[in-house]
């Protein structure tokens, strides 16, 4: 199962070219700068722009072509924009309602009550678009997508006119989708945090172009390419509760090279979660150091060494088995310490944000 999409499109000012295969299956996230081309690939995928050179197929399925083109409201997909685009005389009842309307109760693969349930939206039904938070808007734009049953869920920064309050409320949900729904999902995002908590797949686009594709994990940790992260330079490690020490409210989670202790989130030993673990968050010893107050302390090996976005910094990338670690920390530390490829040392890692 893929999606292969190979789009080439210039106007003034602006280039798109690119070539892509992305998984036929969960969330692939679109993330550079403004003006990176990200809106302008989902609205090709969208069959919205017409490129002069255009293919898009979803897993097998021929959507476009140098010699087809299947018009937008043909192809089976589901679009959800920056600001919800409701019916402002239709009560979310309705809304939902007209996007299931779209398609023949034969072809039907998503019912409304448990989207509804999905969404956390029960309680909004009978209100009127107007009434509604942000939030609650977008949760509802998002439904009525779903219930046209895509084969294609593409999502153009769906958070960007939320404040950090309500964004924090919507997370959850679309984490919900991610587990619980078989959709591929194109998701455009500049906002790591979202990226993290949500993507499996990234795709780093700079100026009209897709400079790298491959694992969240292992793409967030590449020194090579120009994530303009700064302060949110980081990791996300995919691991599982193994322990819980109600006492002092916190979890030990175990991942590909180790484990950690976390605050506990509510998750059950055996849940799957995912850890963010910020490169200043991480600091580096040349041996196992006691009395201190960092919880985790754990043996790595120096992989890259590289210039930071300040001259007075250096961003490392280490290995913890099979995992990658990144590191921020002074030139004149890494001098001093006289770090190196291949050098073994310690990492102490504080204030892990368990966020999955």
């Amino acid at each position: 199962m893929s999606i292969q999409a190979r789009f080439k499109l210039s106007y003034s000012g602006f280039e798109l070219d690119v070539d892509l295969e992305l998984p036929g299956k969960g969330v692939t996230a679109l993330f550079g700068p403004s003006g990176c081309g990200k809106t302008s690939l989902l609205r090709c995928m969208a069959g919205l722009t017409r490129t002069p050179v255009g293919q898009l197929t979803v897993n097998g399925e021929v959507w476009q072509s140098d010699a087809f083109f299947m018009p937008t409201h043909q192809r089976p997909l589901g679009y959800v924009f920056q600001e919800a685009a409701l019916f402002a005389h239709l009560s979310v009842r309705r809304n939902l309602l007209y996007g299931q309307a779209r398609v023949a109760p034969a072809e039907r693969r998503i019912e409304l009550d448990s989207v509804v349930d999905l969404l956390g939206i029960a309680h909004l039904l009978e209100r009127m678009p107007q009434g509604l938070s942000g939030g609650e808007r977008q949760r509802v734009a998002i439904a009525r997508a779903l219930l046209t049953s895509p084969r294609l869920l593409l999502m153009d920064e769906p958070l960007a006119a939320l404040d950090v309050a309500r964004k924090n409320e919507f997370l959850p949900y679309l984490e919900r989708l991610h587990d619980e729904l078989d959709i591929p999902v194109i998701y455009v995002s500049h906002a790591p945090d979202e990226v993290a908590r949500l993507a499996d797949t990234l795709v780093v686009m700079q100026q009209g172009r897709a400079l790298a594709v491959g694992p969240l994990t292992e793409t967030m940790a590449r020194l090579d390419l120009p994530l303009h992260l700064g302060e949110d330079a980081g990791v996300v490690l995919q691991a599982v509760v193994a322990e819980l020490d109600t006492a002092w409210h916190l979890a030990r989670v175990e991942f590909a090279g180790g484990s950690l202790w976390v605050r506990d989130a509510g998750h059950a030993i055996g849940k799957s979660v995912r850890v963010r673990i910020l490169a200043r968050d991480v600091s580096i010893a040349l041996a196992p150091v006691s009395g201190i107050s960092i919880q985790n302390c754990l043996p790595a090996t120096v992989d890259q060494i590289a210039t930071d976005y300040h001259p007075a910094l250096t961003l490392l990338r280490l290995r913890l088995g099979a995992s990658p670690l990144l590191a921020r920390l002074t030139r004149r530390s890494a001098a001093s310490l006289e770090l190196a490829s291949n050098k073994l040392v310690w990492v102490q890692i504080k204030a892990v944000a368990l966020i999955g």
